[in-house]
């Protein structure tokens, strides 16, 4: 049963809906649906899914773009309605007729919308009835595999080797015609309850694209055959003898030095302690404080790239025609009219790095967002869309909340507290590194800093966290290897809490999104100290997998948390971004698929090398 059916407009105005149904949603799916989808650029899914305390709903909807209108329909999922579209189709029709910008109300629609839903209704009923009468018989077919039963002909060989068939009920079944005249091996395909032989070549060469074919076994083995005797020849006549190993000596030269062993690393004094630089105060000032000036080129040259995509559409119109549709204004822009521009710009989104899915979701937002919409005099397609493609870029990339770090540490400080920062990420991405950044940035605004060394996996961890911190001069928490991280960092927090410091920065292990104990271990980490923030560290120069990172990271984060509220990440921190160019792809990927803000970029190996996301110019390069 329908739930709701809802027109409004996409400044947020509810023209409509439906008093008839008059069901009280739980929860609030129409909200979540215009933040999570609406205003994030994934309209062009063909539907929603919110899952409510006691409830879980699916919502559809359709634009009209020339009017500014939004028609969503909310059922519960479980019933799978099929009239859906059909109805939002019709309504968004009816409705269009008697929109008037000036009305806020529209009680005459009522008697409307029944009879569109009854037409709705009675058409779907009909699908239902018809569709089982028109199912094939190759519906009711089924390939059955067994070994025992043999063909009847064929020689013994044949018989062991081949996939053979029976019927289920009496065990018998007639041979494929031409079967082993051209020595392929045959199944027997068994339909309702007697067993039929298909003497078609091509309905059988469907079946044998299922069963094993022997002979390339055979071939195989007789290919192994060959080179196992081989080689045993081979080893029979060459008689080596085991105790004598040849091994090569390096070549000396009269003039050469000594070989001297290459030892790079800072010499221990005698209390223990290293020599190590102190530099907190020798960087400078770091690149977060600094503010990225944007040089404002002239766009003619984005349009030509995307004209000259479009070029062949062009010369099919003609040049009077083309023209004439530019002076005039086209009446309303079509699907078709659409694909030439977005084509290009997902090509170029992929060159730049984008990953494929999200390109084609964008795109296929954009045009969800045109489709319909008139064309104004002297304005090309391509310019629209690009337009159009520039807004949604802009909105996606912004951050939807405040992410000012500095303001929430004054704010846990009034509260006694220390603000928590947990640093996450597959291996290898350089979170460490990023880490001594943060911290170094965070020294400049006077914040006292605290890292605590909770990667107890890896080699040689804590070891570069303690050097991070005698550079710095800022105290470090460890309790060496082979330890609880979720206990190590609710320690580390106590201690920041005891002495007074305002940021306690968590460094983790490096793991795979598909190694479950190792999520496991940091969702209890995150379940049981609570932390203010957690960053998801990824490279720039990830491409696809982007994709697969966060969205795992984000389930197996919720899924293994035994919190009813589990914590998801909340920013993101994008390393090695000076390595990549213009292939600035990567920060939309992670930004779209996460719905959480870039909050740092890194671009560098000096502490100073942390820098705010651009997002004019990551928009403008996007688009270049």
């Amino acid at each position: 049963m329908l739930e709701q059916l809802l027109i409004f407009t996409r400044g947020g105005l509810i023209l409509w809906t439906c008093k008839e149904l008059g069901n009280a949603l739980k929860g609030s799916p129409i909200d979540t649906l215009i933040r999570s989808c609406l205003l994030e650029e994934r309209s062009g899914t063909a539907s929603y899914n919110y899952d409510a305390p006691s409830a879980s709903y699916t919502l559809k909807w359709t634009f009209h773009n020339d009017l500014g209108l939004v028609f969503v329909a909310v059922y519960q999922r479980i019933l799978h309605l099929l009239y859906v579209d059909e109805l939002l189709a019709m309504v968004k029709h009816e409705f269009s007729q008697i929109y008037d910008p000036k009305r806020v109300e529209y009680f005459d629609f009522d008697e409307t919308f029944r009879q569109l839903r009854k037409e709705a209704e009675a058409r779907a009923e009909e699908l239902r009835k018809v569709k089982p009468v028109g199912k094939g018989v190759n519906d009711g077919r089924k390939l059955v595999m067994k070994k025992g039963s043999g063909f009847g002909g064929g020689n013994k060989k044949n018989k062991s080797e081949a996939n053979e068939g029976g019927n289920g009920d009496d065990g018998k079944g007639r041979k494929l015609e031409n079967g082993h005249s051209n020595g392929n091996h045959n199944a027997v395909v068994v339909e309702g309850n007697r067993g039929m032989g298909l003497a078609n070549g091509k309905e059988k060469a469907s079946s044998n694209s299922e069963a094993f074919d022997v002979t390339k076994l055979q071939k195989l083995k007789s290919k192994g055959g060959k080179k196992t005797s081989d080689t045993s020849v081979v080893s029979k006549g060459s008689n080596v003898d085991p105790k004598k190993k040849v091994t090569k000596k390096n070549r000396v030269w009269d003039d050469s030095p000594k070989d001297a062993k290459l030892d790079f690393t800072d010499h221990v004094e005698e209390n223990g302690n290293e020599n190590i630089e102190v530099v907190a105060a020798d960087q400078g000032e770091s690149m977060m404080d600094k503010e990225e000036i944007v040089s404002s080129d002239s766009e003619d040259e984005e349009d030509e790239e995307v004209s000259k995509d479009s070029k062949p559409d062009a010369k099919k119109k003609g040049w009077f025609s083309s023209m004439f549709q530019s002076i005039a204004g086209k009446a309303n822009l079509e699907k078709a009219d659409l694909e030439p521009a977005l084509k290009a710009l997902k090509d170029r989104f992929m060159t730049k790095n984008v990953a494929e899915e999200i390109a084609e979701k964008l795109c296929e937002s954009v045009a969800a967002s045109l489709e319909g919409k008139k064309l104004s005099s002297f304005t090309r397609i391509s310019s629209t869309v690009q337009a159009a493609m520039e807004e949604a870029l802009v909105r996606i990339l912004t951050p939807r909340r405040s992410i000012d770090i500095l303001r929430d540490v004054h704010a846990a400080k009034e509260q006694r507290k220390p603000y928590v920062v947990v640093f996450v990420g597959v291996n290898g991405v350089g979170k460490s590194t990023n880490l001594a950044k943060v911290a170094y940035w965070l020294l400049q605004h006077k914040v006292s800093v605290m890292m605590a060394a909770c990667d107890t996996f890896r080699s040689g961890a804590v070891e570069q966290l303690r050097t991070h911190a005698r550079r710095l001069q800022i105290p470090i928490f460890e309790k060496g290897y082979e330890k609880d991280p979720a206990v190590v960092a609710k320690e580390a927090i106590q201690e920041a809490t005891r002495n007074g410091s305002d940021v306690v920065l968590v460094d983790t292990a490096g793991r795979m999104q598909d190694n479950e104990p190792l999520m496991r271990a940091l969702s209890k980490l995150i379940y049981l100290n609570n932390p203010d923030l957690v960053l998801f560290v990824g490279e720039a120069l990830v491409g696809n997998d982007a994709v697969d990172q966060l969205s795992k990271f984000n389930q197996k984060l919720g899924d293994l948390s035994t919190s009813p509220n589990p914590r998801l990440i909340d920013g993101i921190l994008l390393t090695k971004f000076d390595t990549i160019d213009d292939k600035v792809g990567a920060a939309l990927s992670m930004v779209y698929i996460s719905g959480s803000p870039v909050m740092f970029v890194g671009c560098g190996q000096s502490y100073t090398d942390l820098k705010k996301l651009n997002v004019k110019a990551i928009v403008k390069t996007l688009l270049k």
